[in-house]
């Protein structure tokens, strides 16, 4: 069988012999719009039992079946880093969630500041972008996407094992590019275009868990301070260490 060039990512179990029934938008991507046909290579994954060799064992303009064949890989799993970030405009919220899949975010978690402009996101739309993400990636794991909660909310709540780096764009004209150690689980927040309000960066500086951090002499767009800080945090704490 040859190498797999087309990745999906499956809710089933994957194991040795076992079936996985393709859905209506599977079926359509892999038969009509990649013109695959029975025994052809597919990798699947579902986030649990790493990744797997099928052939495709019927296919149909609506419907199909693949047999697991041999697991290729691992499952993969990430460091201990979530992202929270405030939603911005359509596409670049998109863009927000794809790179932080690609970069080796756990948990994916949108928050509403005082400055955020959307008040409601879809939540099922942004981890199918997470999903895709995972496939085009080579993933193994797909980080789930929470809904949008309101920050205060989620900081009374918050477990202070778990240390919180948040972007401070008051801090870009401030001294030396400024990055934490330590490892553990951590989170990285990024706040809205506006910024954070007084009360949220007064509330985050008084929590012994939270650390500022500066990005940069220049004040980033909300969606660029994500993929910045993502990339620091791995560079320093996480797996490309």
């Amino acid at each position: 069988m040859n190498t797999a060039k087309i990745r999906l990512h499956v809710e089933q179990p994957l194991g040795p012999g076992q079936t996985v029934r393709l859905d209506r938008d599977q079926a359509h991507y892999l038969f009509g719009v990649m013109r695959q046909g029975v025994g052809a290579p597919v990798a699947l994954f579902n986030g649990a039992d790493g990744e797997w060799l099928a052939e495709v064992s019927e296919a149909g303009k609506r419907a199909g079946l693949l047999t697991c064949v041999s697991q290729t890989r691992p499952l993969q799993m990430p460091p201990d880093l979530w992202l929270l970030f405030a939603p911005i405009k359509k596409a670049r919220t998109d863009f927000i969630v794809e790179k932080a899949t690609e970069m080796g975010a756990a948990r994916i978690c949108p928050v509403q500041t005082d400055f955020t402009n959307s008040e409601r996101i879809r939540q099922d739309r942004l981890q199918a972008h997470a999903v895709e993400a995972a496939e085009q990636c080579g993933g193994t794991y797909v980080p789930p996407v929470d809904d949008l909660a309101k920050l205060g909310s989620l900081l009374d709540h918050w477990d202070p094992a778990r240390r919180i780096l948040f972007c401070d764009e008051a801090l870009a004209t401030g001294g030396a590019l400024s990055m934490p150690g330590g490892g553990g689980p951590w989170a990285i927040l990024i706040g809205p275009e506006g910024g954070f309000s007084g009360p949220e960066r007064a509330r985050l500086k008084g929590l012994p868990h939270a650390h500022a951090a500066r990005l940069g002499p220049r004040i980033l767009r909300a969606d660029t301070a994500a993929v910045a800080a993502l990339t620091l945090w791995q560079i320093t704490l996480g797996d490309w260490a």
